[in-house]
């Protein structure tokens, strides 16, 4: 048995994956194992992985299932302490999965950790080094585009963006997997808030380095596509991760939040899309009701503690702190 298990979601990645596990194999760590779980790719990287990666397991899943349900299967069929989650479109500096492991040795009480992810193309710049979460209802990642000298400390965030993180299998199985209804897209918030609501935490490791391409499945940052999963999904994730006086709480702000990204989106001609995803959004939280996180004891009082949090990175969002 392995300590690590690298699982990589891919659908249609045979341009990305010969990079990305090339640099698995130069890794100083070598405790570890690789799952590919392939969600029906059109292309050739069920063959290419067959054919040049036998030392890889390979789960075909037969359809694009999205990629919480992916990492999910790959997931239950890891059988080590922390599972390493990878994006197919990244390349890992040699030391990466070496820090991460060590980061979570010494810390008994992290959920997970983050990798430092830079851009593939501009390596001085930060594609993600860490996620927040606001009172306006916002998911954001205040690291992208600045420059990787900026982040070189450890740093607890909110979740971690699961592109590049290693998670405790044992807290996974008591926090619960990702939730397949996101399909893919704050998947990964959602699961590390609600690990912060059990509380455990999440950090960002800046020795741990990995290039990413970026939306190597959807194409590209604003699209269609993304932008109705992703404010479908964030409705949902309010609604299962915040109790109801929270809800009333920070709603003049969600809205706010949503009038403000609704301008955007029209901006880039994409206001329908916003518009159909948040009607998605509501049929979500009509069929997510046994998945709302049980506010009681210790969830209730962490739900507390992170309203605050919640407001200070409505401050962090605009730039004051």
């Amino acid at each position: 048995m392995n300590k690590v298990t690298v699982i990589i979601p891919n659908y249609n990645g045979a341009g990305f994956l010969p990079d990305c596990l090339r640099s698995l194999k130069k890794q100083t760590y070598t405790d570890f194992c690789v799952i590919i779980v392939d969600n029906g790719s059109g292309d050739s990287s069920v063959s290419y992985v067959k054919k040049n990666h036998p030392e890889v397991r390979l789960i075909e899943l037969g359809d694009n299932t999205g990629f919480a349900n992916a990492v999910n299967v790959g997931i239950r069929a890891a059988d080590s302490e922390y599972v390493f989650l990878l994006n197919n479109d990244t390349v890992c500096d040699e030391r990466a999965i070496e820090a991460l492991v060590r980061v979570m040795d010494k810390n008994r009480s992290l959920f997970s950790a983050q990798a430092k992810m830079l851009q593939l193309k501009a390596p001085d710049l930060v594609d993600d080094a860490g996620d927040y979460y606001c009172a306006l209802g916002w998911a954001f990642a205040p690291s992208k585009d600045k420059d990787s000298d900026r982040y070189r400390k450890r740093t607890y965030i909110t979740s971690s963006c699961a592109g590049a993180a290693i998670y405790r299998k044992s807290m996974l199985e008591e926090v619960g997997l990702f939730d397949e209804a996101h399909f893919c897209y704050l998947e990964d918030v959602d699961l590390g808030y609600r690990a912060r609501l059990y509380g455990y935490r999440n950090l960002m490791e800046p020795s741990a380095v990995v290039y990413h391409a970026g939306s190597g499945s959807s194409g590209s940052r604003h699209n269609a596509f993304k932008v109705e999963l992703t404010a479908a999904n964030n409705l949902y994730l309010i609604y299962k991760n915040m109790p109801f006086l929270q809800v009333l709480i920070n709603l003049p702000l969600i809205i706010t939040g949503i009038i403000i990204k609704h301008v955007f989106y029209v901006k880039k001609g994409l206001g329908k899309a916003h518009i159909k995803g948040l009607l998605s959004g509501f049929s979500k939280i009509f069929k997510g009701h046994g998945k709302r996180v049980p506010f009681r004891g210790k969830q209730a009082l962490n739900s507390l503690k992170l309203q605050l949090e919640l407001w200070l990175n409505c401050l962090r969002r605009i730039g004051i702190v």
